[in-house]
């Protein structure tokens, strides 16, 4: 019951797909590596998953339900930490951490950031439009970087080509190399280019694919197009409801503390 899709079989080549395929290679039960629970090859459909750095590649399992069979490219640096922690705990490797990624990490002396997700639809000159709302749950801070005061999240951004947005009536300029992948209707990941022209990377990944409403679908249908701003910790926080969170965005591109880009979509 194992999934094994045309660009997995082209890294690992016919021999080695076609022996995961009857079950050669199989691993029987496993840890689902989108969502973290028990899976099964011979009771459920299961997607292969590889990994792929520069110089190695990991292959993984997840249930076909999570996500389907496909070539996740990612830094050498996340796929090296994944195999010394399937050596050290005897476990499937993790969904790559977003957060090293991105470059910037929490703020010492501050609890570990996570990069929060939200998507809605978002008036923009008379049309709806896709858009994702980032920000993180504590300050963030450069790599290296000493002392508690400050927060760099934004200024990291501005340098990887995000703009200042102090006019929601106008989308962001179009970042080149970033995009937005989405598969099966659900969003995975947000992607950013690596230096040298290599595959871009995770720099946000769903901890298990994240659902987004009928009316956002429709509206990345039209433009193929997603709207990304992001916000430092605390500025925007919860917001219940798509007008709310248009609020929120209003404020904080007022008060100068919204940075955003426009991405395409890397996915269906």
């Amino acid at each position: 019951m194992l999934d094994v899709s045309d660009d997995v079989r082209a890294e690992i080549g016919d021999e080695e797909a076609d022996r995961l395929l009857a079950g050669e290679n199989a691993p029987g039960s496993y840890d689902c590596t989108s969502c973290r629970t028990p899976g099964n090859t011979d009771q459920e459909r299961t997607s292969t998953v590889l990994f792929v750095g520069q110089e190695t590649a990991v292959l993984a399992f997840a249930h076909a339900t999570c996500v389907p069979s496909q070539v996740v490219p990612v830094s050498e640096e996340q796929l090296q930490g994944a195999v010394r922690s399937i050596t050290a705990e005897d476990h499937a490797p993790p969904v790559p951490d977003p957060r090293s990624t991105a470059g910037p990490r929490p703020a010492a002396d501050t609890q570990q950031a996570v990069l929060g997700v939200t998507s809605g639809v978002v008036l923009v000159g008379g049309e709806a439009r896709p858009a994702l709302v980032v920000e993180p749950t504590e300050p963030i801070a450069r790599a290296g970087a000493l002392g508690t005061g400050g927060d760099d999240f934004l200024p990291l951004l501005t340098e990887h080509g995000f703009l200042p947005v102090y006019d929601l009536g106008r989308p962001p300029a179009p970042i080149p190399g970033w995009s937005v992948l989405l598969a099966a209707g659900q969003l995975h990941a947000v992607l950013m280019p690596t230096p040298g022209g290599g595959a871009p990377v995770a720099w946000w990944q769903a901890h298990r694919p994240m659902p987004v409403s009928d009316g956002w679908r429709s509206a990345v249908g039209r433009s193929q197009q997603v709207l990304v701003y992001a916000a430092a910790a605390g500025t925007i926080g919860t917001q219940p409801r798509e007008d709310q969170l248009r609020a929120a965005l209003e404020r904080a591109a007022a008060r100068g503390a919204l940075v955003g880009a426009a991405m395409p979509l890397a996915g269906t």
